[in-house]
């Protein structure tokens, strides 16, 4: 659109320059020559009118002064009243034009021609100028209007991001009141089969989940800081980095045959996602295949890492009541995405597959 009103622009400047060019060559076939010339220069001043109007004016006075070159007269006022803000110039050049539109240098003739030349002078200058402040208004008023538009998409921004604050504090509010209480009382029953218990099976089972649930209820925490926290600059726990990987496959409770084989140095968001990859993939097999051995992979080589965690499917299907909505392969999708990365999962018939790489 911007493309098209611009070639529209040029397509009208350089026909009012042709128009321009052929008034003042009509001029020689009865103007004397350095009249022609006035009349050439008033209308090769045209060229300048939008970068420097008032050059483009200076160039036509002669020529208009002498009714040589209307049409170079008229642009080149007209532009210096689209260009020019001082109101106190624009008057004094508009009496300065009809002055000399209105005064017959060769002479006075009769009355009524006088009147005439009066009323053609004040047309002559008025009218360029008036038309001219009139295109500068409506230029700032379009102006005027796309910053009001401006203000307008601020403001519904910040009304969308009152909402979306006001949205995380609830979910935080529900965490924290819901999900926190009933991880505390997982917490809770651990612990009191812990102590009542003489099985030392049950015991080391009891003190996992107990210590599982403490942890959940540190990471809930953090979670509930995070989306309270408008400013993301609310004091939080350290993150997991690989380096915690071998102690959470350790607590998972599942055969696990792991190879991690990644640098130091990787970027924090990086080892996050790894870690989180591991934590999703452990939390899948414990529940949908419960028993299933699980191989966790982890590489990187020049400029990128790979997770790949495999599990065998169970022999038989799961009478588990765990329940799934698919938001943790959603989660680490949008993490992978963030990171320039992707995550993908194969479904086979014997195994399941989930593969998560990103560049670092």
């Amino acid at each position: 659109m911007k493309r098209r009103s611009r070639l529209w622009s040029v397509l009208l400047e350089l026909a009012l320059i042709a128009a321009a060019a052929v008034e003042s060559l009509t001029t020689l076939e009865w103007a004397t020559p350095w009249e022609s010339g006035l009349a050439i220069a008033a209308a090769v001043g045209l060229i300048f009118r939008r970068r420097w109007p008032w050059l483009s004016l200076l160039l036509a006075v002669p020529a208009f002064t002498l009714n040589l070159a209307t049409l170079a007269g008229l642009a080149s006022l007209f532009s210096v009243a689209v260009r020019e803000r001082r109101r106190w110039r624009l008057v004094t050049t508009g009496a300065v034009v009809f002055v000399l539109a209105a005064v017959p240098w060769w002479g006075w003739t009769s009355p009524n021609y006088t009147i005439l030349s009066i009323v053609y002078a004040a047309l002559y200058a008025a009218a360029p100028i008036a038309f001219g402040l009139l295109v500068r208004t409506r230029r700032e008023l379009f102006d005027r209007i796309h910053d009001l538009e401006q203000v307008r998409r601020s403001e519904r921004a910040r009304i969308a991001s009152d909402v979306l604050v006001e949205e995380r504090t609830r979910i935080a509010r529900e965490m924290h009141d819901v999900v926190s209480h009933q991880v505390s009382l997982i917490a809770v029953q651990a612990g009191a089969i812990q102590v009542q218990t003489e099985e030392p099976g049950t015991k080391r089972m009891a003190v996992t989940i107990r210590s599982l649930a403490s942890r959940t209820l540190d990471e809930l925490r953090d979670m509930v800081t995070l989306l309270r926290a408008e400013t993301g600059h609310a004091p939080l726990a350290p993150q997991p980095t690989v380096d915690d990987l071998d102690r959470l496959i350790a607590d998972s409770g599942i055969a696990v045959t792991s190879a991690i084989e990644l640098p130091d140095g990787l970027p924090a968001p990086v080892q996050r996602a790894i870690y989180r990859t591991v934590q999703e993939g452990l939390t899948n097999a414990r529940k949908h295949a419960p028993g299933a051995a699980v191989d966790v992979r982890a590489e990187a080589s020049a400029d990128e890492v790979t997770v790949v965690i495999r599990n065998a499917r169970p022999a038989r299907t799961s009478d588990s009541s765990w329940s799934s909505a698919g938001h943790g392969l959603v989660g680490l999708s949008e993490r992978a995405e963030l990171l320039n990365g992707s995550l993908l999962t194969e479904d086979a018939p014997t195994r399941f597959t989930l593969t998560f790489r990103a560049p670092y």
